[in-house]
């Protein structure tokens, strides 16, 4: 495990990324928790905590210049309530491949008014019941929910369903919801069912890279940059899958393609 202290942060790379932003690069530390981050004195518009070993959302100065905040493949359960107050300018915030549980662990980022971009693929609350529907109407500045865009439908049946007094009842049933805790405690083996980030092929990273250099719009490009910093590689970039009912080898294990019936 590696703290995040002063001698961390003061080596730490900090450059432009691919969209123009300043982003401190903070991967694939080990990083347990998050702490000690005024130390950078609010001087990045993004923070790249990817592939560490963080269990909270928490500890976050106030930083007024910060709009992204990238902390896919940790072990995150809890989001520390107030987030709004700490980063009141957050735009994006990727949770991809975390451990959150419930719907109600989500209310922490009530407030976030700015909040247009969130990604919680591969977290267990995923499988709850309304997930997107509850999302929506807890936070409507959202506008891509998972890398898809939230559309007006969407927004319709939100409002259906929550409104009046039952709906009422229902976000706060919802909210109210626990999933049985399983804690994961520092030393312990993951929890199963937790999945290893795998981020884009060499192939797939420079098709990506490709696309950002080919488009001049803007959303496209933050869309691709998101992508790149996740891995989650938007389905036409992906490297082709042979398909096994046409395609056969011959002796040297070249692909053959093979005529229909």
């Amino acid at each position: 495990m590696v703290k995040l202290d002063y001698n961390v942060l003061s080596i730490a790379t900090s450059a432009r990324n691919p969209v123009g932003d300043w982003e401190l690069d903070l991967r694939g530390l080990r990083i347990p928790r998050i702490e000690n981050l005024a130390i950078t004195r609010d001087q990045h518009d993004s923070i790249d905590l990817t592939d560490n070993d963080i269990r909270r959302l928490e500890n976050l100065p106030c930083f007024i210049r910060l709009k992204h905040l990238h902390l896919s493949n940790n072990r995150i359960t809890r989001i520390e309530p107030g987030l709004a107050k700490q980063l009141p300018n957050l735009t994006s915030l990727v949770l991809s491949n975390n451990q959150i549980s419930d719907l109600g662990d989500l209310d922490a980022l009530i407030g976030c008014k700015k909040l247009e971009f969130l990604s919680l693929l591969e977290n267990p609350v995923m499988s709850k019941k309304h997930y997107r529907l509850y999302i929506i109407h807890k936070l409507p500045s959202i506008r891509v929910l998972d890398f898809r865009h939230v559309s007006d439908k969407e927004r319709k049946e939100s409002a259906s369903t929550f409104a009046g007094t039952k709906g009422a009842a229902l976000a706060s049933s919802l909210s109210d919801q626990k999933t049985s805790a399983n804690t994961f405690e520092p030393g312990e083996a993951p929890k199963r069912g937790a999945r290893p980030y795998q981020g884009p092929t060499p192939e797939e990273a420079d098709r990506i890279r490709a696309a950002i250099n080919a488009t001049t719009n803007l959303d496209e490009i933050e869309r691709l940059s998101r992508a790149l910093a996740t891995g989650h590689v938007p389905s036409n970039l992906k490297d082709p899958v042979p398909d096994s009912g046409k395609v056969a080898r011959d002796g040297d294990g070249n692909a053959v393609e093979m005529d229909e019936d």
